[in-house]
């Protein structure tokens, strides 16, 4: 694992909200926290959803994701504990594993399942969703498994260890990228009492979403289970992240594309006449 200096940051993002979940569930019945809902897509565009799952009881999770339609957008499931399978209309499988990410381009339409292949134990992880471009709606479905050997870390002189899913983090690239949306994805281990710091680019629309203890962002507490949006500051580089105690987050980032968002559940487009072909052509057996 790559040892680096960290970025030293002429002025540091603040948080502008606090964010408390939801719970809910989705699937077959899958128990979990909808973190970035409708609501925010607009102020974290291009950003459309965030769910984080986790337990020890294979009630809150052992129907999984049976099949399911997407048409204009992409996600990301990041795996921290636990096994889910993938088969899609594309012909696509993967097995999914801890600290493995799996990353679907829906396009112009694919119809999937994410099943569970334990029976006990913890599942726990957060699927994203990132939003494509008007010129990308309907472009061929893609999907890619990355193990979590394959998925670059470093780890800062204070300790901190990083593991960089998207994007570029004080000089260590993901293991994906995007032209347009510019993804950042960092999933953040701080040891008691360290700093983390890492420039984000002042285009992006930025958040963090801690799921183990507690950082603070200039002065902000943000607790576990929480989501702290950040601040569009003119002049702010990056954000520094401070943990008294040890902390885990992730930090996501992205390019608006600053376009119109019409969605119905499982299709997310521009126009309310693109929705009603994306439902006309699943119903007739076309969207994939």
């Amino acid at each position: 694992m790559n040892t680096v200096t960290q970025a030293i940051l002429h002025q540091s993002r603040s948080i502008d909200r606090l964010v408390e979940g939801v719970a809910t569930s989705d699937g077959a019945g899958v128990s979990l926290t909808r973190i970035l809902t409708g609501k925010l897509q607009r102020r974290l565009d291009p950003f459309l959803m965030l769910d984080a799952f986790g337990s020890d009881d294979p009630d809150d999770y052992i129907a999984g994701f049976p099949d399911h339609p997407h048409r204009g957008f992409e996600t990301i499931t990041y795996m921290l504990a636990g096994r889910m399978r993938h088969r899609d209309s594309g012909g696509h499988e993967g097995l999914l594993e801890d600290g493995g990410v799996q990353w679907m381009t829906a396009g112009r339409g694919a119809i999937h399942s994410e099943i569970p292949e334990q029976k006990e134990g913890v599942m726990e992880g957060f699927q994203l969703w990132l939003n494509l471009p008007a010129s990308n709606k309907m472009a061929a479905p893609w999907y890619r498994d990355f193990p979590r050997e394959a998925i670059p870390e470093y780890v800062t002189q204070d300790g901190v260890k990083v593991r960089v899913i998207a994007g570029s983090s004080n000089g260590v690239t993901g293991v994906m990228t995007r032209e347009v949306t510019e993804p950042l994805y960092l999933d953040i281990h701080i040891p008691a009492g360290s700093l983390f710091s890492t420039a984000v680019p002042v285009t992006h629309n930025a958040f963090i979403y801690v799921y183990r203890g507690a950082v603070d962002v200039d002065g902000v507490r943000v607790d576990s289970r929480r989501m702290g949006i950040l601040s569009n500051t003119a002049g702010a580089d990056g954000v520094d992240i401070r943990a008294s105690g040890g902390a885990r987050l992730v930090l996501i980032a992205g390019k608006p594309l600053n376009e119109p968002i019409v969605q119905y559940g499982p299709f997310v487009m521009n126009t309310q006449e693109e929705i009603h072909q994306a439902l006309d052509d699943f119903r007739s057996g076309r969207l994939a």
